[in-house]
């Protein structure tokens, strides 16, 4: 209810509450759900209510935390539209919603800077973000693609961990046979 900048800017404020100051989740539950609600379609801020209510009350928490974190966004945006149309061409209006871009930008980045921090980064996996990137921006590489082709590798990659783990067992137990 009192953020500017959407669903990103609102990370640090449920950190806070859900995390550290009621315990309701541990931090490494928290940044799971942050992950699973931003690869799901929807809004972020409605997933991760989705998936932090399902996780402490079920199907109802779910719900009600969906509820809680939609419905005060939904009347103060309902307030503006209903007053905005008297005041979009004040001056004060303009220069406020000019003033607070930056600040929006900081609360963006804060959460980023955050998710950086605790998500265990090394440089294999820095490279990985910035290689991504870089498709995204330069070659203009659709996201889609780049998951796919991440999620291929990440299967390839278990199922030949998974060959050579049978490998070795086998291995082992013709080495024990032999004995």
């Amino acid at each position: 209810m009192f953020t500017l900048g959407g669903g990103y800017a609102m990370i640090p404020i449920i950190d806070r509450e859900v995390v550290k100051k009621r315990s309701w989740l541990e931090q490494e539950e928290f940044m799971d759900i942050l992950a699973i609600a931003q690869s799901a379609p929807g809004l972020l801020i409605v997933n991760i209510s989705i998936f932090a209510g399902y996780r402490l009350r079920g199907k109802r928490g779910s719900v009600a935390a969906t509820i809680g974190s939609c419905l005060p966004s939904f009347l103060i945006i309902l307030a503006i539209a209903l007053f905005f149309v008297g005041f979009k061409e004040n001056i004060y209006v303009d220069k406020f919603f000019k003033g607070v871009r930056p600040v929006v930008v900081a609360l963006i980045a804060v959460p980023v800077i955050d998710m950086i921090k605790k998500s265990n980064l090394n440089i294999f996996r820095a490279l990985i973000a910035v290689a991504t990137a870089a498709a995204i921006i330069w070659l203009k590489l659709s996201p889609i693609y780049i998951l796919l082709t991440g999620a291929v590798l990440f299967f390839l990659s278990r199922w030949a961990g998974g060959l050579k783990r049978e490998k070795g067992r086998s291995e082992k137990s013709d080495k024990q046979v032999d004995s």
